[in-house]
């Protein structure tokens, strides 16, 4: 299964331009869309659930062109949208149920397939409450479940781990990791540890253009030698931030260890080199490109 994106743009007036000749290929697995907020993460993926429709370009699943024929996608697609809202009143069975109905999802193993969800995002417990009682990080796994209902082969999440406590985010991630040998799987999220546990490939977005799509450990690759570590008393560090870009601080005592980028000409005194994560990289990208 393949999903091809070419030269995809979304405009909503000529002074606003969400996504600009945007072109990926996603096959199965998971690829972690990373960008900062406004970059257009959100606005791709309604276009490739079909919620929006682009203003130029293509966009095909296995050659079929979905946006011509959505419900093409439709019938495999599980979507779990950033503003994911729920019915307050009904209880998650019947919410899955009602879910369900509008996936034309059903026959006598439904039921079956509804616990086996709710258990794997650990509701069970909660599932004859109405959801309207839970806490946000409840209303999210309800979300993730419901993403789940038609057994999609295509699978789209906006910041799914948003409310969620880390050891919900390790079994979202578990129960990723279970999906994606059979499924495309587009997750975005702000918390980069997320996408570095489970991403197979990483795209990075910013203003709406792809600043670059490869393996995760291609992308990491891009930030080699250039990311240094020093450590300072606490008066230097409003001047460090002024010369240099800060990725991350940690007081330990009189002093900061400080964690920032640098080209290797321009490295403070007493820095040490060190190997870099996915979220140096992807902060040493977008700051390049901005």
């Amino acid at each position: 299964m393949t999903l091809s994106i070419t030269n995809l743009s979304k405009h909503y007036n000529q002074h606003k331009t969400a996504v600009s000749n945007y072109s990926l290929t996603v096959n199965k697995g998971v690829l972690g869309l990373l960008g900062p907020n406004g970059a257009g993460k959100s606005t791709l993926m309604k276009i490739i659930a079909t919620i929006s429709k682009p203003s130029d370009g293509s966009l095909t699943l296995d050659g079929v062109d979905i946006v011509q024929n959505p419900n093409f996608i439709r019938k495999v697609l599980g979507y779990l949208p950033q503003d994911f809202g729920v019915y307050p009143n009904l209880n998650a069975y019947e919410f899955l149920e009602y879910i369900a109905a509008m996936k034309g999802v059903g026959g006598k193993a439904l039921r079956q397939r509804i616990d086996v969800l709710l258990d794997g995002v650990n509701l069970t417990a909660d599932a004859k409450r109405p959801i309207g009682t839970y806490s946000g990080g409840m209303k999210q796994r309800i979300g993730i479940a419901q993403a789940l209902l038609n057994d999609p082969k295509v699978l789209i999440f906006d910041e799914p781990t948003v409310g969620l406590d880390p050891e919900e985010r390790m079994r979202f991630r578990q129960l990723i990791g279970d999906l994606a040998q059979d499924s495309i799987i587009i997750l975005s999220s702000h918390i980069v540890s997320d996408i570095e546990t489970i991403a197979d490939e990483v795209a990075i977005m910013q203003d709406g253009k792809l600043i670059t799509h490869a393996p995760q450990h291609e992308i990491i690759k891009q930030a080699e030698g250039r990311i240094f570590e020093v450590l300072l008393d606490n008066n230097s560090l409003n001047t460090f931030k002024q010369q240099h870009k800060v990725i991350d601080t940690a007081r330990q005592g009189d002093v900061v260890r400080v964690r920032y980028i640098s080209t290797p000409d321009s490295v403070a005194p007493s820095s040490i080199q060190v190997t870099a994560t996915l979220e140096d990289a992807y902060l040493f990208l977008t700051h390049h490109n901005g």
